[in-house]
This record gives structure tokens, sequence and C-alpha cells, in this order.
């Protein structure tokens, strides 16, 4: 029995010693000192010793029950040990690792196109005017001359929030609510968000525009064309030529659409300017006489002219980008470019 209880001390602390994790070490502590382990088991056959040897293999018995218990107890602090060195390794911060920059956000294309259009409109003296985006028919057709029976104010061109009511299809009628209560001379643009019931590869339900107002004395028709060459060769490149063509706006008399020289090809011809050599930027006119009535302006005294311009259209031209849908879904891959 002395014998046997020294095997199993023997064979205790080796697999003790040998456990790989508390799970193993937790079989071990059950394999040996559970109700039904290996010592429990001998010390229950005690009885069948002799009275001489009793308490000496009593003795034993508890020697190697309290060893294996110290075994146990000694690989356990070491495994937990082991296990929260590699946890605090695995957690620890390297210092000397290149720190990780966060990602930066940055203007939007059209936004940084518009601020650029801006900046020229305003070193030229004209000043920023804003208005809501939820017009009344008043202020969108009536007031800038635009009939009740023109194609405009029909549902497939126009979002109508309640009769009456819609949602802009330009920022003109800011140009209204100016003259209203300003007295000439008036010099403004207007940026901002204009919509419109219209969906291809360059167009979108919702757009910007940048309007522009010049009304004072004596402005004619030459300093429009002067006004807008300039800005057009401090944009695009002082080479870039202009081209006036006649057009039709209710709201402007003469009206005009105004072509620059292709980007891509300077005039060549290529598959962007459909082989003409020119593309379109815009349009614009004398201000019509009857939209002067509408805000007490005499028509007779002061003279205006008005342009007004995509931005989507400009920043399109500026990045050569194939289609306007890519400017507005929020693709990072695409938005990262600029």
């Amino acid at each position: 029995m002395k014998q046997k209880l020294e095997e199993i001390r023997a064979s205790a602390l080796q697999t003790i010693d040998a456990a790989a994790d508390l799970a193993a070490l937790e079989q071990l502590r059950v394999k040996f000192l559970g109700r039904k382990g290996v010592l429990t088991d001998v010390l229950r056959g005690l009885a069948q010793c002799s009275p001489e040897d009793r308490p000496v293999v009593g003795k034993v018995a508890n020697e190697v029950k309290q060893a294996v218990a110290d075994a146990l107890e000694a690989r356990k602090d070491a495994l937990a040990a082991s296990q929260e060195a590699a946890s605090a390794a695995a957690e620890r911060l390297d210092l000397s690792l290149p720190g990780r920059l966060p990602l930066r956000g940055h203007k939007h294309p059209v936004m940084r196109v518009a601020e650029e259009i801006s900046d020229i409109f305003i070193q030229l003296g004209f000043q920023i005017a804003a208005g809501p985006d939820v017009e009344t028919e008043y202020y969108n057709f009536d007031s800038l001359n635009t009939p009740a029976n023109h194609p405009a104010r029909d549902l497939h061109d126009t979002f109508f929030v309640k009769p009456g009511v819609v949602l802009r299809t330009h920022t003109s009628p800011v140009q209204m609510r100016v003259m209203e209560r300003t007295q000439p001379p008036v010099a403004v643009i207007v940026p901002g968000r204009v919509y419109r019931v219209d969906q291809d590869a360059s167009h979108s339900p919702m757009f910007y525009q940048i309007e522009g107002l010049l009304v004072d004395k004596g402005i004619s028709f030459a300093d429009l064309k002067g006004v807008l060459r300039l800005f057009i060769q401090r944009y695009f490149g002082p080479t870039t030529k202009t081209r006036f063509r006649p057009h039709y706006f209710p709201f402007t008399e003469p009206s005009a659409e105004v072509d620059i020289s292709c980007t891509v090809c300077s005039g060549k011809g290529c598959r962007v300017c459909k082989h003409s050599g020119w593309l379109e930027i815009l349009g614009c006119g004398m201000v019509h006489p009857e939209v002067f009535k509408y805000a007490n302006y005499d028509s007779e005294t002061y003279t205006g002219f008005a342009f007004g311009l995509g931005v989507e259209r400009i920043a399109m031209l500026t990045h050569a980008i194939s289609s306007i849908h890519y400017l507005y879904e929020n693709d990072l891959r695409f938005l990262e470019q600029f």
C-alpha cells in the first residue's frame, strides 16, 4: 500500500507539471483528489490494513494528498501567471511603431468648385445672396415672366410641394427677392441647391446652380460678355475661347447660351465635345423689362444682365467626370481623388 502511494505521488506530480492549461489541471485534480479519485480509493482501503500498518499508511496517504494538492495549486498559479503575461504581451503598445493618422475629411468636389466660382465673382464686386429652397410659384415663375402655360410649370419638370408651392427649379427667385428690398446698383450671385424632375448621366433631381444678377444704369450686353469672358478665362485658363449663341429664356431678352472651347481637345474636336470643339456651360441674357416691373424698377432708367450655370457641369468638365451620379453616390474611392 505504501509503495502504491509513492507511485501515485510520482505519477501525479509528473502529470501536474506537464498540464498545459487550467482545464487540463482541473481534470487532474478530479482524477487524483476527487470523490472517485485515485487517492480517495486508497484511503477507503485503509480498513483492510493491519492495525499496526494503518497509522503509517494513513500518514503517508495524507502526505501524498497534501503534496498533490500543493502541486496543483503551484501549477495553477504558474499557468495563471503565464496567461496574464501572454495577454499583457498581446495588448502591449509598441511605442516604436508609427502612429495611425485618423481619416480626415475634405470638401466635396461640387462645394470646392462652387467656392472657386464664387470667389472669382466676389473679386469682381458681386455679393453672395441666399433664399429658401421651398419657394412659391410667384417667385419661381410669375415674377420671372414665366407664362402660366410654360412647360417648366408641368409636373414632369417641377416638384410641387402643394398647390402654389414648389421646390425651386433655379436660384433666380432669390434675384427677385433681392431686387424687392434693394435699390440699384445690385450685383449678386446666388449659389444653392435646385430641383427638377430630371435624371440621366448628366442630370440629377437635385443639383447646384450659381446665378448672377447685375443691375445699374447703362448696363449693356457688352458688359455681360465682358464679365463672363473674364470669369471663363480666370477659371478655365486665359486661352479658353468663348462663343455666345442666341437662345430663349422668359426672364431675359435678348438671351444667349455660352459655349467654351473644349477643355479636353482645345477646340479640335473629340468625343467629349461630340467633335464640335465647343462645350455649353451656361445661359445668360439682359433682364427682361417685365421682370423689372415686378421688382418696381424703372426699365427706362436701369438695365441689367443675369446668368446661370450648373456647378456639377463645371465640376464634370474640370475633372473629366463622365456621370453626374458619381458626385452623389458617396463612394470614398471616388471622392478621395479630389
